[in-house]
Formats: C-alpha cells, sequence, structure tokens
C-alpha cells in the first residue's frame, strides 16, 4: 500500500493518535471543523464550512448528539459564524454521521437540505413502515446463515433503524453533474455510488478540491455492503465510480474522516487492489468446502482482528461487507448461490 501525502501533518497525527484535530482555515471562506462521534472507531466526521457573502454552507453536519451539536457550533464560533448562519447543508450520504444534525441545523437556521435522490428513498420508500423493514433485515441475516441475534443485540438494531428511516426528508435532490449554485464556489455534484445508493461527492473545479466523503478516505476503506435496502450489486457500483473518480483532475482529496491528502489516483488504486485481493480470498474460502453459507465465510476471512473479538454488530457488518462480494463474484460467473435458509455458495472453476 502508497502512502498518501497528508496536507496537514498535525491532522494526520491527531487521527494517529486518537485525538480530534483543531478547526482548521483549509483556504480562503473555507475552513475544516472535526465534529465528535459516538463511534470509537472513527471519532469524528470532518465538517466543512464555505463561506458565502451571507452565511456559510456546510458539507455534512455530523451524529445527532449534543457533543456534535457543540462541535459543530464551537468549529463555525471559530471561524466567525454561528448555527443560524448557515444558509446549505449538502449531505454526501444519508448515513447518521453525516445527515443527523442536518434536521436540527435547518430548524435553527432556515437553510436548506440536499441529497442525492438514491438517499432520499431510502427515508421515504420503506413499504411497509420501520417494523416491514426490520423483519427483512432479520430475513436477510437469516439468509446468510447468521446465528439468531440476542435479545438486546435485536432491540438496539431496532432502534437504530427506526432512527435512521425518521430522519426528515431532505428540501432539494441533488443530481449527478448538478451545479450546486453557491455564490463564490464552482462547486458541482458528482454521483459515486456503492457505500450508499446516492452518495454524493463535491468538487470545486476551479480550486480544484474534491469533497469525498465517504467514497475515498487517507487509510481506511467505506464499508460497502448488501443490506435489504441496497441495490443488486453495490461492490460493482463502487468499484465502477472509483474508476471514474480515479481521472478526476484534483490537487487536494477532504475527506470526511482521518485527514485530508494528495494523490487520489494512487489511493483509488490500493483500494481497488483491496476489493481485488478480498474477492480472491473468498474464492479461496468457497474452494475449500462443499456450500457455504455468507456467514460462514466471513468467520474465515481476514480481519482487522480475531473473529472471536468482533462484537455482534461489528460481525453483521462484516457478514454484509461478505456477501457484497459474494454477489459480485456471482454476477461475475465467479461463484454460484443456491438459495434456501441459508443461502449456500459454491464456487466455478475458471
Amino acid at each position: 500500500m502508497r502512502m498518501v501525502t497528508a496536507v496537514n501533518a498535525a491532522q494526520r497525527e491527531a487521527w494517529r493518535g486518537g485525538g480530534l484535530p483543531e478547526v482548521e482555515r483549509v483556504g480562503p471562506g473555507l475552513w475544516s471543523i472535526p465534529v465528535p462521534l459516538p463511534v470509537d472507531s472513527l471519532r469524528y466526521v470532518l465538517v466543512y464550512a464555505l463561506e458565502l457573502p451571507d452565511g456559510v454552507a456546510i458539507i455534512d453536519a455530523g451524529w445527532d448528539t449534543e457533543d456534535a451539536y457543540q462541535g459543530l457550533a464551537g468549529g463555525l464560533a471559530t471561524a466567525g459564524y454561528t448555527i443560524a448562519d448557515v444558509r446549505a447543508v449538502l449531505v454526501t450520504h444519508v448515513h447518521l454521521d453525516h445527515y443527523g444534525l442536518a434536521a436540527r441545523v435547518r430548524e435553527e437556521s432556515g437553510a436548506w437540505i440536499g441529497l442525492h435522490p438514491a438517499d432520499a428513498r431510502l427515508l421515504t420508500g420503506h413499504d411497509g413502515g420501520i417494523d416491514a423493514l426490520i423483519a427483512s433485515e432479520q430475513a436477510l441475516l437469516a439468509r446468510c446463515g447468521a446465528p439468531p441475534m440476542t435479545s438486546e443485540s435485536t432491540a438496539g438494531t431496532a432502534a437504530m433503524i427506526r432512527r435512521f428511516v425518521t430522519q426528515p426528508a431532505p428540501d432539494r435532490l441533488i443530481e449527478d453533474g448538478e451545479p450546486i449554485g453557491l455564490p463564490g464556489w464552482d462547486l458541482r455534484a458528482r454521483w459515486t455510488p456503492g457505500h450508499s445508493p446516492g452518495h454524493l461527492c463535491f468538487v470545486d473545479g476551479e480550486r480544484r478540491l474534491l469533497f469525498s466523503g465517504d467514497h475515498v478516505l487517507a487509510k481506511i476503506t467505506p464499508i460497502v455492503a448488501v443490506r435489504s435496502q441496497s441495490p443488486a450489486n453495490p461492490l460493482a457500483d463502487y468499484l465502477d465510480s472509483l474508476a471514474e473518480v480515479r481521472g478526476w483532475d484534483v490537487a487536494e482529496v477532504l475527506p470526511a474522516h482521518e485527514y485530508r491528502f494528495r494523490e487520489l489516483a494512487d489511493r483509488v488504486d490500493d483500494v481497488m487492489a483491496h476489493h481485488g485481493e478480498r474477492l480472491r480470498e473468498i474464492e479461496a474460502v468457497l474452494a475449500g468446502a462443499d456450500g457455504m453459507s455468507c456467514w460462514t465465510a466471513a468467520t474465515r476471512l481476514t480481519w482487522s482482528r480475531p473473529w472471536e473479538s468482533i462484537p455482534e454488530y461489528m460481525r453483521r457488518g462484516a457478514n454484509s461487507e461478505t456477501l457484497a462480494h459474494l454477489v459480485w463474484l456471482e454476477a461475475r460467473g465467479r461463484a454460484r448461490r443456491v438459495p434456501g435458509e441459508p443461502d449456500l455458495w459454491f464456487p466455478i472453476s475458471r
């Protein structure tokens, strides 16, 4: 893996050291604000504030907690603004660490919220209500061969799903290639599905800046998973959009986590290589058994820690990531699925 160049060494060291980076004036009219998260592995989301003639626009908002709200308000104060000065909230994707505070910001400022239609549908397109969505998630886990969740875990999952789908709808749907129309900024949306169906990056052509959300990060790779509301093949979507992003003419990448960096093409190459290695590892695991559930395959893969030490909710995430890779292999004729409870997966010799 090649090392990308951190634009701000102090920001990189804060990430490595487990701390929170400073609020930073990135360039003329542009601020980076770390907003704390209730998620130990990520710790913060980087919200970007873009100065306007009559206030600021922000890219992402943070999780809906009081700590996050105070972090965002404090960061804006350092830049000379308040929550009431926010005119627009551009959301890269609908996950709670990016969308969660958007409604509270809108309530206090009158700002409009912008989101891609595919992610907006995740908020409004769950036919049958929240209980039906929870049931569909549980059915998907059963087809994967996952063990039954503990009652505590089931309650926690249900609460998280309810919190997600009760988020308010955005005011503006932002399509691929659409100019955002912020005074003083040459900002355009680019649709980069995979991590979520409607993930957006924002590109400023004049400044050659890429606000990459979770699509491309400096060190970690975003989760690409199959869930009950996922597109048919999210990993294919992700790899296709990565290939497109690779050729963009940008001088600096401003992600939603970790730290700002250069060498976009090198980083994209590393992420694509990571997925290639994972696909080959899964093929090797399938080759060693006469039919295997997705969950069993996940237990035999290499993770950042031993499977036995991974918390239950993270195991379900690992299962969903494994399923995304199995679906990709199936679509390429490199794996075969026999439906059932659980579905069984078989290798196909090439």
